[in-house]
């Protein structure tokens, strides 16, 4: 059993899910140059819910990430949350400065798996898919 590091007033808890979610008609384009940037944003919208992000990988078309939610939040609300905030985010970035909600970045829906205790084994995944991208890139 793993340590419990994470509490709320009422109960331990250790809920962990590996997410993935990809670009709208995968944009590539515009989603490459500014992933960098993308990995402290998320952090960021993450800590507004409470929840880490334990791992991250933005690849050329679509993100990976491990992220620890408490169990007050719903998985799809934290998601939905980091999905249209970070949409409004690269907006922003990219000069729609008014009036954008950023309904058109990410495509609707995601991909979702607890990760129970097999951490270690879902951070190598993610690092080796960001590996396996470079890889794509340089051919």
């Amino acid at each position: 059993m793993s340590d419990f590091k994470q509490s709320l007033s009422h109960s331990k808890y250790d809920c962990k899910y590996h997410v993935v979610f990809i670009p709208k008609r995968r944009k590539k384009v515009l989603f490459v140059s500014r992933r960098d940037e993308l990995g402290k944003i998320f952090r960021e919208l993450a800590q507004q819910k409470e929840s880490e992000i334990l791992e991250g990988s933005t690849l050329s078309d679509h993100v990976h990430m491990c992220i620890m939610i408490p169990p007050k939040y719903a998985v799809a609300s934290v998601v939905g949350f980091i999905k249209g905030k970070s949409a409004i985010a690269m907006a922003r970035m990219n000069g729609k400065e008014r009036n954008f909600t950023g309904e058109n970045f990410w495509a609707r829906g995601y991909w979702v798996s607890t990760v129970g205790y097999e951490l270690e084994k879902v951070k190598k995944y993610i690092q080796e898919q960001e590996e396996e991208d470079a890889k794509k890139d340089r051919f």
